[in-house]
């Protein structure tokens, strides 16, 4: 199994393995638990995705 650690502004906040062609992510920080077991297609699209949410959090 090969994963990839993914960070958030210089911290880790999860990491990506294999599944099912995908890459699943598994979160290790509460503020990107929301994203925890979804299925992406890179870990670019990871980062997308917790920019995002990262974003709308701090607008809130």
């Amino acid at each position: 199994m090969v994963k990839q650690v993914i960070e958030y502004a210089g911290i880790p906040v999860g990491i990506v393995i294999p599944d099912r062609d995908l890459l699943k992510f598994i979160a290790v920080k509460f503020h990107v638990h929301d994203l925890d077991g979804q299925h992406f297609s890179s870990p670019a699209e990871v980062h997308r995705a917790i920019h995002t949410m990262m974003s709308g959090a701090r607008a809130a």
